[in-house]
């Protein structure tokens, strides 16, 4: 972490400095609301359009904030005498300055990334291809702004070897900034596109522009094909240093793809470098991730490495998350909202996700006017209509003048209106049920509006699931794992209360191997909503068995009992070769074979024609718990030499898998052929340093506030005794929304505003009290119940119990509320 005196700071900058507090600063902010440390925190206060940061100042100075980077005299200052104060004529100058001076003290190799699209995924990919080796760190998500640039290089210390940054700009002249900020020695340059062009009088102009950043950088890695940005290169480079490294796909390059051939969600791209000939598989077939692949293949071949670390890095890549919301819609719907900006390659992310939904066949998109896409109206319209085809789009409902217009390049099914509230008097017209409908325009439609219709219609309460932050901690866990070993997610229990389906989709979206369920029906749902994932049961019923057999689901066998009556139902039904799953009891005691049982269990699946022994597993009782480690290592040991006595027997090896979350990260060594991922993937931890990122937020709003005298008593029993006059909040939760009762009278506390409320009186059935004495709060604010600024763990600890079971306790009446970015 940058750490940096504040003396030192002003003198980065041009500052006229009034030095009251002599402080370390090790957090640069911009929003006083996300302040993690605020006495090393230096708050700059920057003018923007529709916000200014000085308006801001007062709440990050109560928030403990001491330092600040400002333009203009702020009266509160002037009457404090423990702050800092550095008065800049620009205060984000100041913040690129302070970023420039960082970078020049840290030994880092700079990868600078810009262009008009696959910034961020590129990005991200070569941090995948480039972690396992070095330690890197680069932009949060897309801050690659003026702002956020700093604001990323900032997070730079002294044991990086890699820092991997995109930059982009709107404006001339916002390069000329960034490009002393970062310096990179290495340069990708992606390619050229529409964005932002109507702030640029040519594409060459904005060429130019962004090739302002690789000005002395050593290497620029480009496509030739690009004949624009090959013209400006050449023309711009000649005579100097920077060597120029390109690729193409159609003429002589240092990099040249011979060949491309796809095939079911692969592409395998043939490449001659340095006069070899080798092939590279990636997990994609679009054209965009085609072109962002050979970015990081070119860049890792100009790096010295193998050709054969290249083709296991590429073809692991995982998609990189997008932004969006997905809720449960009127009438079994699934409702997906991304409005947060409109371009044609955002409507294309958007579909492929609205793709990924396969517990419909049906699909609806409700598309606004594409603004500000640098295309004539024509050509992007019937851009629109093409991907609208290529995506299999049953229906389109499009509003603003603009694609009214060209109606007539979209089929006959499709419906179109001049303005949102002309589709809102007309909403009845159109059916929706049972389909995915997907909501895409740019912020001006008010498509909230919309959204607000076609969601089903459930009470204020809502847990939030932070999809991002699940795909974060899969590739968290990925991380720790060898890249043969499979992984198996458990998605029981309505995933943990985070919900099946919609968790199933982004599993198999991401390419887990296996998911696992507590019982056939929550398998049934699944292959009812178009999952194809191997799906284990853990507790098959012989009820079940024709249903499980019917749905390819996979058992998990545990007893002689169950399994000869499985082989009965597979008999019965003339199936042979059915996956089956082992289950070993080695010390956990609850379900599985005893060692003792392993004989007569290797007689009966020896060899049986009806079955085949997919997997061999057993579970850890304490993985979690040091204290226990060495019955955990004896487990293991039970575990292996079971496991050999029946592989020995088998036809074909079985898989072997005992780790779950905790063991995954605490015994990596014993991962065998597969682990099983459960809590983790939702954020809980077994060690207490982690990088794995909360899941779900449980929040609700204000109904009611009261002033509640000294000696009156709130809620049933009168138990919330009141001593001092007092704010009460009611809220609209309680035990039957998942609330644990035992939460009452002070044991629980929720999020208000930046303060804890303590919960006052008992819980109800739908409602709860907490005391907002001392907090700023109206009628209809945001109360976090658990999630980020109120960890689960913390209120699982106030009740004696696990977060698991808070989690899995959030009833299915709260409504369900998916992120996406």
């Amino acid at each position: 972490m940058a750490e940096y005196s504040i003396r030192e700071i002003a003198r980065f900058t041009d500052a006229k400095a009034n030095i009251g507090n002599d402080c370390l600063i090790s957090e640069l902010c911009t929003d006083s609301r996300n302040i993690v440390y605020p006495g090393k925190a230096l708050f700059f206060a920057i003018p923007g359009i529709r916000h200014d940061g000085h308006d801001y100042i007062a709440e990050a100075y109560k928030k403990g904030v001491r330092s600040f980077v400002i333009s203009k005299t702020i009266p509160i200052l002037q009457q404090k005498k423990d702050i800092n104060i550095l008065k800049v004529r620009q205060p984000v100058t100041s913040l690129q300055h302070i970023a420039e001076q960082h970078r020049k003290n840290m030994p880092a190799t700079i990868i600078g990334i810009t262009g008009s699209n696959g910034k961020t995924i590129v990005k991200e990919w070569l941090y995948q291809c480039l972690s396992p080796d070095r330690k890197i760190t680069r932009n949060p998500k897309s801050y690659n702004s003026q702002v956020g640039v700093p604001l990323s290089l900032w997070l730079l210390d002294s044991t990086d070897e890699l820092g991997i940054f995109e930059a982009g700009i709107s404006q001339p002249g916002e390069m000329n900034k960034l490009e002393p900020v970062l310096q990179p020695s290495i340069g990708i340059f992606t390619n050229i596109g529409q964005a932002h062009q109507e702030n640029f009088s040519t594409t060459d102009e904005k060429i130019i522009e962004k090739l302002t950043l690789f000005r002395s950088t050593d290497v620029l890695i480009y496509c030739k094909d690009h004949e624009k940005i090959h013209q400006n290169i050449v023309t711009g480079f000649s005579g100097k240093k920077t060597r120029l490294f390109s690729w193409s796909a159609k003429t002589e390059a240092d990099v040249s793809i011979t060949s491309i051939e796809k095939s079911a969600g692969h592409t395998r791209i043939t490449i001659k470098y340095s006069g070899i000939r080798g092939d590279v598989s990636i997990p994609f077939t679009d054209e965009a991730s085609i072109e962002n692949s050979m970015h990081i293949i070119s860049l890792l071949l100009f790096m010295d490495f193998p050709l054969s670390l290249i083709r296991t890095r590429m073809s692991g890549l995982t998609p990189i998350a997008m932004r969006l919301e997905q809720k449960k819609g009127i009438h079994r719907c699934t409702l997906i909202n991304d409005s947060y900006n409109s371009d044609i390659n955002s409507l294309t992310i958007a579909l492929d996700y609205a793709m990924q939904q396969s517990q419909h066949s049906r699909r609806t998109l409700i598309l606004s006017d594409i603004l500000q896409s640098g295309l004539q109206d024509e050509e992007l319209y019937r851009k629109v209509s093409q991907l609208i085809k290529e995506y299999g789009i049953n229906r389109l409902i499009g509003i603003g003048p603009s694609i009214s217009r060209h109606r007539q390049l979209f089929s006959s099914s499709s419906a179109f209106y001049n303005s949102t509230s002309d589709f809102l008097k007309n909403e009845y017209r159109h059916e929706f049920s049972d389909e995915t409908i997907l909501l895409k325009g740019a912020r001006t439609f008010e498509f909230e509006k919309i959204a607000s219709g076609l969601e089903e219609k459930l009470h204020r309460t809502v847990l939030e699931i932070d999809l991002n932050a699940m795909i974060h901690n899969l590739n968290y866990f990925r991380l720790l794992l060898a890249p043969r070993t499979k992984i198996m997610v458990m998605v029981k229990a309505l995933g943990y209360g985070s919900g099946t389906f919609e968790i199933a989709n982004v599993l198999q979206h991401q390419r887990v191997d296996y998911l696992s369920v507590a019982y056939s029906d929550e398998g049934v749902e699944l292959r009812d909503a178009g999952i194809t994932l191997p799906v284990m049961v853990m507790n098959p019923e012989e009820s079940s068995f024709e249903s499980m057999i019917r749905n390819n689901l996979e058992p998990e066998i545990f007893s002689m009992n169950t399994l000869n009556k499985f082989i009965h139902a597979l008999e019965y039904n003339s199936v042979k070769k059915y996956p089956v799953h082992i289950k070993i009891d080695s010390g956990m005691h609850r379900l599985g074979f005893d060692e003792k049982d392993t004989e007569e269990l290797i007689k009966r699946i020896c060899n049986h024609p009806a079955i085949s022994v997919k997997s061999v597993f057993s579970h850890l009782a304490a993985s979690d718990d040091p204290a226990h480690d060495d019955f955990t290592l004896q487990q293991i040991s039970i575990f292996k030499r079971i496991y050999e006595r029946i592989a020995g027997i088998c036809s074909t090896k079985p898989l072997r898998h005992i780790l779950n979350s905790a063991g995954i990260e605490r015994f990596p060594e014993f991962q065998f052929d597969m682990v099983r991922l459960g809590i983790g993937l939702h954020g809980i931890s077994a060690g207490k340093k982690t990088k794995l990122l909360p899941v779900s937020t449980l929040k609700t709003t204000i109904s009611q506030i009261k002033e509640i005298m000294p000696g009156e008593t709130v809620g049933y029993n009168r138990r919330g005794k009141i001593s001092e006059k007092s704010a009460i909040a009611v809220l609209p939760i309680g035990y039957a929304d998942g609330l644990n009762r035992k939460l009452g009278n002070g044991a629980g506390k929720f999020y208000i505003n930046g303060k804890f409320a303590p919960v006052t009186g008992d819980i109800c059935m739908d409602m709860c009290m907490v005391n907002i004495s001392g907090i700023t709060a109206q009628e209809g604010d945001e109360v976090i119940i658990f999630g980020k600024n109120n960890p689960v763990e913390k209120m699982s600890a106030a009740v004696d119990t696990i977060p698991y079971e808070i989690l899995t306790g959030v009833s299915s009446r709260v409504k369900r509320v998916y992120f996406k970015e």
